[in-house]
């Protein structure tokens, strides 16, 4: 029951990031270093998004 479960939700999250607007500006975050990262608004991207608290 739990791998339908996981399946039906990866399904659902892959066809709401497949509806998603087009964005043509890249964005820029910081990371832990504050240093800036830009991610292209052109092409697909796998951003992981960890957070730590300290």
């Amino acid at each position: 029951m739990r791998r339908k479960v996981t399946a039906l939700l990866f399904v659902i999250i892959m066809l709401l990031e497949a509806c998603a607007p087009a964005i043509d500006d890249p964005i820029t975050l910081q990371n832990h270093a504050s240093e800036d990262v830009t991610i292209p608004g052109n092409k697909p991207v796998l951003f992981f998004f960890i957070t730590t608290y300290t």
